[in-house]
């Protein structure tokens, strides 16, 4: 389970946030790509813009779900 200590820096604020337990699978990115991107640097995915509309919110709860390492959170400020 994603823990919001962990969070990266990068992430937008708000509700959603990924973790330092992200693998860089591509999930997220692919399900919600208005609203998940990479740190090329990095090598992670992080939030980079929170749901703005229903289907936003819907998808980024799907990559949540979806995640295989549970690196996503929502309880982010």
């Amino acid at each position: 389970m994603a823990e919001v200590e962990n969070k990266y820096p990068e992430n937008a604020a708000g509700k959603f946030y990924v973790d330092d337990q992200c693998i860089d699978c591509d999930l997220c990115r692919e399900t919600a790509p208005d609203n998940f991107t990479r740190s090329e640097e990095g090598g992670y995915s992080y939030v980079k813009a929170q749901p703005e509309n229903e289907t936003q919110e819907a998808l980024c709860q799907e990559a949540m779900e979806g995640c295989p390492v549970e690196a996503i959170g929502e309880d982010g400020a």
